[in-house]
């Protein structure tokens, strides 16, 4: 089984570091979007809480690449992320216009699910400083060669954003691999990202374009069927998925002991891989 050759942390100045875009999350707690008076703000992406949750569970040293408007919003987000322990050196301010014509950062409202009703999201993200952010506006030589990063991780996500993002996680994903770093890839696909970029269609070959390049894909079983039958998948197709993984490193689904995945992939629609013994 392959190995993955992980950099010496006394090599590195990070374990980690994300690229992509960090949101002001508005949270109404047990009320719904469309009536409550109240939010509670949080930041959050789906890049970044890769870099959060290992700083904050496992005392990893992480960093985000991304760009915020120059405003009080992208400074409370940029609070946020410090609260959160992730390092905010490679996050650039792009100067905000005023009104938010050119730039401006990223809203995502969500609301939790109770019983029957199941939990939604309403993303406010369009012309964002980080989807705007160029492949030669970060010195990626210089992070990943001189200060040393032993893991970088992106994802559908970002690379969904806007026509020059995936530029950005190419360039990123080149220099990691000059440099030795191993990297990771979130195969996640938003329909609502794509909505008005060709759907799934569009959306395919943006994949292949990075996984390719990725030392490790983080997928959920449910999403990788469905993405390749082109329709929602039954309790049969989902264990023909997993068997037809291919089994890179060690790999688990999360909420299944090994020998019982089968039998979990019945009761487990959304079963996630879990990648074991990154750091």
């Amino acid at each position: 089984m392959p190995k993955l050759n992980i950099k010496p942390k006394r090599d590195c100045a990070w374990d980690l570091v994300s690229l992509g875009e960090v949101m002001l999350r508005l949270d109404p707690g047990d009320e719904r979007i469309s009536t409550t008076r109240h939010f509670r703000a949080w930041e959050g992406g789906g890049e970044y809480n890769v870099a959060r949750g290992l700083r904050r569970c496992f005392g990893e040293r992480t960093a985000i690449v991304t760009a915020l408007a120059d405003n009080d919003v992208g400074w409370l987000i940029e609070d946020l992320i410090l609260q959160g322990g992730v390092d905010c050196s490679f996050v650039q301010f792009v100067p905000f216009d005023g009104v938010g014509r050119s730039v401006r950062n990223g809203l995502n409202f969500t609301e939790r699910g109770f019983g029957v009703r199941g939990a939604r999201g309403v993303s406010d993200r369009g012309h964002t400083a980080a989807s705007q952010l160029a492949p030669e506006a970060v010195d990626w030589d210089h992070l990943f060669g001189d200060l040393g990063v032993r893991w970088f991780h992106t994802g559908g996500i970002y690379a969904a954003l806007s026509g020059t993002t995936p530029d950005v996680i190419e360039a990123a994903m080149a220099a990691a691999h000059r440099h030795g770093t191993i990297v990771s890839y979130d195969l996640n696909y938003r329909p609502s990202l794509w909505q008005s970029a060709g759907g799934r269609a569009a959306a395919g070959p943006a994949r292949l374009r990075f996984v390719r390049g990725a030392s490790w894909k983080s997928l959920t079983v449910r999403r990788s069927a469905a993405f390749r039958l082109q329709r929602p998948p039954t309790a049969e197709d989902l264990a023909e998925e997993w068997r037809s993984l291919p089994r890179r490193g060690t790999l688990q689904p999360k909420g299944c002991a090994p020998g019982r995945c089968q039998r979990g992939l019945k009761s487990h629609r959304f079963l996630r891989l879990a990648v074991k013994g990154i750091m």
